[in-house]
């Protein structure tokens, strides 16, 4: 049902199934879940479309408004409740994502786009990274906007959606007494 959140069975490639909770059905045959820590550590992309009847991955985002957007968006193009092999068949992969990517940056979820190290925590930040990130800003004498372009490209930061980011931008400025 549109906007249920439930449980998600999420298939792996090696074979593995994971449960991960939370995921909200955003168009038949189609949900959308942020990504459990642990798997993925060096994917920055913490929100994925996963594809309900097979738990194979559909498309990764770095923010939860995008991945919601870009499902409802996929959901308008094709009938999701078919099993996956039908859907292999007879979509056109990089259609589908260029007509999304119009709007919405997503993309197809591959290993190749990862980062260095475990960038898990991206889009979930504490005081403690607001507090380090105020420091830094404050020692490099970042005025607010340098402050708002840093934030865009590094974990946490990157992964947070737009009034989260704004919030964490504004605390950040603040602390580190830039205009």
């Amino acid at each position: 049902m549109i906007g249920e959140v439930r449980d998600y069975q999420l298939a792996m490639a090696d074979g593995q199934v994971y449960t991960v909770p939370l995921a909200k059905e955003i168009a038949p045959g189609l949900l959308v879940y942020r990504i459990p820590d642990g798997l993925h550590p060096s994917s920055p992309h913490r929100w994925r479309i996963g594809h309900d009847a097979s738990g194979l991955a559909v498309a990764d985002s770095m923010t939860e408004e995008d991945a919601v957007k870009t499902a409802e968006v996929f959901g308008t193009l094709v009938d999701w409740t078919q099993p996956a092999d039908v859907l292999r068949a007879g979509i056109d992969a990089d259609e589908l994502f260029a007509k999304a990517a119009r709007y919405y940056p997503v993309l197809p979820a591959r290993p190749e786009y990862r980062m260095r190290g475990d960038v898990s925590r991206n889009g979930v930040y504490t005081d403690a990274d607001v507090e380090e990130a105020a420091t830094a800003a404050k020692a490099d004498g970042l005025s607010a906007y340098d402050i708002l372009i840093a934030m865009s490209h590094t974990v946490p930061w990157m992964g947070l959606d737009i009034n989260q980011f704004n919030e964490a931008h504004d605390r950040i400025a603040r602390a580190a007494g830039a205009e």
